[in-house]
């Protein structure tokens, strides 16, 4: 079928699910500033269930985490149990007891808790520092999805995708963005397991994908993973099912990723909007089974991309027209791809097959001299894996453009939640809680739009310009949630003695510590300044951490110096331990 017929069936899935949204945002248009920021607490537990999922699965999770696990087989582990492992953390340690506070946003609950406007102030700029980390990651989903699908360039995919958040999440609040989530996660998880199923078909004659990751090849007594490793060993790469990091650099990652998640305020700010304690313990169940679904459902997917990747690059025939080369069996998925400058090609000796191979491996670099490859002709970004993976295996094109809608959809998703943070943090927090405490409530609600509305232009920015790689931005602002906010917010509940002083120096050298050292290493937001940093030399990390797992160190860090100087000064007044009381109590309302 010709690709103007995928361009415009992509338009119109794309199209429809934009209509859905804006109209779901229409009709659940927020009224008050209860509405604005927790949805009125009027949210079922199956619908804030759902909500969660779809926040929780960023495009880091639909677009970058298949791609991590295809191209980086075992190590990339660490995201599947960190991500999973820490919704459980949060779900038991702290959203219960959050929602018990009853209040609207996490720094409200710091400043409470720490009887001071200052932590409340710091906890804001945390929570900004990290939801922009965060957000820079969806803008890049939301670009790599409209550059190759819609065929338009990445700025005016970002300005699309922007009018659509602006729409929902300046006009409808935490109430509009909450359903029109409940869509988005039945977009999301449609679009991700629907080709998952077809290619698992294709591969081992095994529709479901998770029993499919551990069966055999189609007609052979290869197992797919055995197979796999096969493939890669002989092409230089490492093994697929064993890793390079060390013990010790996938334990940080997997904690920093598991602390970071019970740290992330557009998460826990969900639970806000059930009406019950009990109904945000439920809740977290339902966002739990929904979210697993597409995480063991990841694995598959990216063990079966790479697999038909490496059987659909390697040879090509060449030929010749007036003297020009012609790359004949160059597969069409990569041609496509290749405009959108996330795939390239380089035919560095001229013989019209693709040299995928890593070259940068001292035992295979002879082999392949032997061969007349002149070094690796293939460069794939691991970001397109999942939404390539429909035209690598040949799916049909509703197929593909169901993939394009569910990329955009996870990213919008968690960019909205995210967005909404930032907004409620500004306006709730900062103007009524600090500036001008008796602001009406009309002025407060015009205040957050306003805020959401600079935000989103903020994200944008982002976006044409991304620090990185989804899934790696993604981390680090993990790492950041980690090392400051999620010390205070577990510390405030389950240890009276910490008081204001110890939590801002903790909040504050955690997250100086972290960001410096991924700066360092990564150059992550300097680099647009010229920042000689970046150097990414594994050999000068502290301890073996990568700038991925720093996180923990940086959360320990936060601890300890917010124990330390607790009890180096008074202890926090009587009130502040019966608040701590009141919302430890196990009640269900």
């Amino acid at each position: 079928m010709p690709i103007m017929d995928l361009k415009t069936l992509t338009y119109l899935v794309v199209g429809a699910t934009f209509v859905l949204y804006i109209a779901i945002a229409i009709w659940s248009r927020a009224g008050t500033t209860g509405e604005f920021y927790i949805a009125g607490k009027a949210v079922s537990p199956l619908a804030n269930g759902m909500a969660t999922a779809a926040d929780w699965m960023s495009a880091a999770s639909f677009i970058s985490m298949a791609g991590l696990i295809a191209f980086s087989g075992y190590d990339a582990s660490v995201y599947l149990m960190g991500w999973t492992g820490g919704y459980v953390l949060l779900a038991l340690f702290i959203a219960p007891y959050l929602r018990k506070f009853g209040k609207f946003t996490v720094p409200e609950f710091i400043g409470e808790r720490y009887y001071s406007k200052t932590a409340k102030i710091v906890a804001v700029l945390c929570l900004i520092f990290i939801s922009f980390t965060y957000v820079a990651g969806q803008m890049r989903g939301v670009g790599i999805v409209f550059s190759r699908f819609l065929e338009v360039d990445v700025s005016v995919g970002l300005l699309i995708g922007m009018s659509v958040v602006f729409v929902y999440a300046v006009l409808g609040g935490m109430k509009g963005i909450t359903y029109t989530q409940v869509a988005q996660y039945c977009v999301l998880i449609f679009a991700y397991t629907v080709p998952a199923i077809f290619i698992a078909l294709q591969i081992t004659d095994n529709p479901i994908p998770q029993l499919a990751f551990g069966s055999n090849i189609s007609g052979t007594s290869f197992g797919l993973l055995d197979k796999l490793d096969e493939i890669v060993i002989a092409l230089g790469f490492n093994e697929y099912t064993s890793g390079l990091k060390s013990k010790t650099d996938i334990f940080c990652i997997t904690l920093a990723l598991m602390v970071g998640t019970a740290g992330l305020p557009h998460v826990i700010v969900r639970f806000f909007t059930v009406p019950t304690v009990k109904d945000a313990r439920t809740s977290a169940g339902f966002a739990l089974l929904f979210i697993a679904i597409l995480y063991t459902t990841a694995p598959a997917v990216g063990s079966m991309a790479r697999y038909n990747l490496m059987n659909t690059v390697q040879p090509g025939e060449i030929g010749t027209s007036e003297g020009n080369l012609l790359y004949e069996n160059r597969p069409d998925w990569m041609i496509r791809w290749q405009q959108t400058g996330l795939v390239e090609f380089e035919d560095k000796n001229n013989d019209g097959r693709i040299q995928f191979y890593n070259d940068q491996n001292p035992e295979f670099i002879d082999k392949a001299s032997d061969y007349g490859w002149q070094g690796n002709e293939l460069t794939v970004d691991r970001d397109i894996i999942v939404l390539a993976n429909p035209e690598i295996a040949g799916l049909p094109n509703w197929v593909i453009a169901l993939v394009a809608a569910g990329g955009i959809a996870a990213a919008l998703s968690t960019a909205a939640g995210l967005l909404l943070v930032i907004s409620s943090s500004i306006s709730h927090d900062i103007v009524k809680g600090v500036i001008n405490p008796n602001i009406s409530e009309k002025n407060e609600l015009i205040v957050g739009r306003i805020a959401a509305a600079v935000a989103i232009l903020i994200a944008g920015y982002l976006g044409f310009d991304p620090p990185g790689w989804v899934a790696e931005v993604v981390a680090f602002a993990f790492g950041l949630a980690a090392a400051s906010l999620f010390p205070v917010i577990f510390l405030g509940i389950f240890y009276k003695r910490i008081n204001k002083y110890g939590a801002i120096a903790g909040m504050l050298a955690g997250l100086f510590f972290t960001y410096g050292y991924i700066e360092y290493f990564k150059g992550l937001f300097l680099k647009w300044m010229g920042s000689p940093w970046g150097e990414n030399i594994a050999s000068n990390w502290l301890f073996g951490i990568s700038p991925e797992g720093i996180g923990v160190i940086g959360m320990l860090l936060n601890a300890m110096v917010a124990i330390g100087i607790s009890h180096m000064t008074e202890k926090p007044p009587q009130e502040v331990f019966d608040l701590v009381d009141r919302i430890r109590v196990p009640r269900a309302d």
